[in-house]
This record gives C-alpha cells, structure tokens and sequence, in this order.
C-alpha cells in the first residue's frame, strides 16, 4: 500500500499570516496623522482607508479561484509580491514635496487639498488591493490542512498570528514613527517585512493542493466503506476547473454565512475609519498612544484566542461561541461613544473577548461548509463580500463621524448586534 503524503506543517502559513499582518499594521497609527498633515480630513482618509478593499473587491474572487486551480503558493508569491510593489509606492510618495494640486470645498463635506504625494498614497493602496488575495488564500490554505475536529483549533492559531502582528506593528510604529524621519521608518520596515514573506512563501511553504488541476474529495457511502475492505479512506479525483465562481452559492448555508460576513467587515470598518480621526481630534493622543492601544487590544485577543477559546470549546459550540462574541461586541462599540478612560478601557477588554471568540468560530464554520472543492473559491467570494463591505464602511465611517462625531460608533454597534439577532440562525443549523 502507498504511503501517505506528509501534511504540511502550518508553521509556514502561521508566518507568512504573522509577517504580512505586521507589516500590514505597523502603518495604521500613524496614518490618520499623515492623511491630515497633508490637509485631508476624515473623509479622505475613509477613502484611502476604502482603496484598498475596494481593489481587493476585484482581486480575491479571481486570486481565490487561481489558488484551487494553479496551487496556494503560486498565488500566496503573487499576491504578496503585489504588496512589496505597492509599498514602494508608498514610500516613494513619502520623498514627493508637498504640492497643491487642486481644493475640493463642498458644503456638507468641508474643504480639503488633493495633493501629489496624497495621489500615489491612493495608487499604491489600489496596487496592494487588486493583488490582496493572501488572507483569503492563507485561510484556504489552512482549510486544506485541517480536519473537522482541529479546524476551530487551527483558524485560532491563525488569528493568533494575525494578533501577534498586531501588537509588535502598532508597537513598533509608536517608536520607528515617533523619530525625526517620520512615517518613513515605518513604511521602510513595512517593506523589508513584505520582501521576507515572499522569502518564506517561496522557501518554506510546501504546496497544500494535490495537483494543479485535480484534487482528492472523499467518496462518501461507498460499499467498500461500508464493509470495510478499505483500511484507508476511499477518494475520488474532481477538476476543479469544471467548476465556476457561481457554484459558490449553490453550497447549503453558504449564501447566509456570506451575508454575515458583510455585515461583520460593515460594522468593523465602520468603526475602523472613524476611530483613528476621533482619536487624533477628540481624545489627543499621539502616534504612540495609538500604537500602544493596538498593541494592548491585540495582546488581549491573543489570549482569548487561544487558552479562552480553547476552553470555551469544549463548552459551547462554534455557534454558539458567534452568537455570544457577537453580542460582547455590540456593548463594546457603545462604550467607546465616551471619551471617558474607563468607558474605553472596558470597550478594549470586551472588543478583544468578543472578536477573540466570535472570529475564529465564524471562519471555522464557513470553512466547514465550503467544503474541499471550491474552498479557495469561497474564501475569495468571502474576500470580496469583506472588501465590498470595507469599503461601505470606511467610506460611510469618515462621513458619519465628519457629521455626527463618537456617536458614529453606535451604528458600529447596531450592525454587530444586527448580526446577534441573526447568529441564532446558526444554531438551527448546527445539526444540518
């Protein structure tokens, strides 16, 4: 009898997941401050915020559908090969001198400059987008390595990595950026950090798929199985080119997990475009002390995520760990309409135990149901249901707050708390 082909480790993916996360992070504190110091306000930065997931929007689908057919890793290199480009970009726009190119005053909107240097910042956001595929790609990747019983288990170590890039990102920012150079520390970091995850992908991660055409799905119900003549599991060989991006919505639940998706990405980008300008203008904190609170919010969540999570599932369900996390969260965004310390210091503990058990249990349930063959097609469907919702969100996040301020963050918490009505759904599902 053949051997079986040894299983990738997932070290690789988990640092490949933790470089590009890192790197992806490390710009976050300090770019409110750059959009306003070249005379944006919050609009602007809601739509540079908005650039890239609306690029990705175009992207991930297809990067998803290359991964099922053409291999993860050839699609991962790609991807973040497009990242490094898109990073010089970024820095080259840092040299440019600050010239006025034109002034946009509307009424409702206010007065704001459009510069050159503005421009590139733009440019190299949609050229990290249209090939920003490698988080739905890294989480098929993942899916292809795990069983039903270490899947949740596995996309925890994942969002562990992804908060460990975001405690060291932050953290780091807060120093490199607080230096006579600027933002250029930072996005000069950002880019060796892209350059070593393409070396890793290229070295390190070993292919997840079978071949680039034809993958192994296990027979179900054979009468081999049955009488069990076969020691091994029995597998049937399935083209995944045969199938197209519309299959996706064929598949039982997926259509609803998808919708929960948006509205999860709605509600979080929501609050992601507002929250660095309310920062900056309303509680004064400097790069450092923004860098810090990611730093510490991430932290929290590597705990939850990881010996919480564990625990919590040998107790609930993933289910019902969304159904819970989702309803942690929606307090959360109503305590940060206070400017009080205390009111954001109890929104950062429930932000990081609600995501930390929510997220991990959401993306385990919708792997489950995408099944093997169109996993990476799903994963880049999610993708863009996440890009398209990020893009609604941080563009209405900055016009919300440049109108009615912190309040902002109570429609932040009606969406999440929409998704807690919602999330009860899945239970009658948990069985099916």
């Amino acid at each position: 009898m053949a051997s079986q082909v040894k299983q990738p480790s997932l070290f690789p993916i988990l640092l490949v997941n933790f470089v590009s996360t890192l790197g992806f992070s490390i710009v976050l504190p300090f770019l409110v401050f750059l959009v306003m110091k070249y005379g944006a306000n919050a609009i602007v930065y809601g739509l540079l915020a908005a650039t890239y997931p609306a690029f990705q929007l175009i992207g991930a689908p297809v990067l998803g559908r290359w991964s099922d057919i053409f291999g993860r890793k050839k699609v991962l290199l790609l991807s973040n090969a497009g990242t490094s480009v898109g990073w010089i970009l970024f820095l080259f726009a840092l040299f440019l001198p600050i010239e006025k190119s034109f002034s946009i005053d509307i009424k409702y909107l206010g007065t704001f400059l459009i510069i050159v240097p503005l421009l590139f910042l733009f440019l190299a956001r949609a050229i990290d987008g249209i090939t920003g595929g490698n988080i739905s790609v890294a989480n098929a990747y993942l899916a292809d390595l795990s069983s039903d019983e270490t899947r949740s288990k596995n996309f925890g170590k994942m969002a562990i990595s992804s908060n460990l890039g975001f405690i060291l990102g932050p953290a780091l920012a807060g120093i490199l950026g607080g230096t006579v150079y600027g933002a250029i520390l930072p996005v000069l970091a950002a880019l060796i950090l892209s350059l070593v995850t393409l070396i890793v992908i290229g070295f390190l991660l070993r292919e997840s798929r079978l071949s680039s055409e034809e993958i192994l799905v296990p027979e179900e119900r054979t009468i081999r199985k049955i009488f069990s003549q076969e020691c091994r599991e029995p597998y049937s060989t399935v083209n995944t080119k045969k199938h197209r991006l519309r299959d996706v919505f064929k598949l039982k639940h997926i259509s609803f997990l998808l919708i929960v998706y948006f509205l999860i990405f709605l509600g979080f980008n929501i609050y992601y475009a507002s929250f660095p300008t309310h920062v900056a203008n309303d509680l004064k904190w400097s790069v450092t002390q923004l860098g810090m609170f990611y730093a510490i919010l991430s932290g929290i969540m590597v705990l939850v995520q990881g010996p919480v999570l564990r625990k919590a599932l040998k107790k609930f369900s993933e289910e019902k760990l969304v159904v819970i996390g989702s309803m942690i969260l929606g307090i959360n965004f109503i305590l940060f309409v206070s400017n009080n310390i205390v009111s954001v210091g109890g929104a950062v503990i429930l932000f990081a135990v609600g995501n930390g058990l929510m997220w991990p249990s959401f993306m385990s349930i919708l792997s489950r149901r995408a099944g093997s063959n169109l996993q990476g097609a799903v994963q880049g469907v999610a993708g863009s249901f996440g890009g398209l919702a990020s893009i609604v969100g941080l563009t209405l996040g900055g016009f919300l707050y440049n109108s009615i301020g912190s309040s902002t963050f109570m429609i932040s918490a009606g969406v999440i708390l929409a998704i807690f009505v919602m999330s009860f759904r899945l239970l009658k599902k948990e069985e099916t």
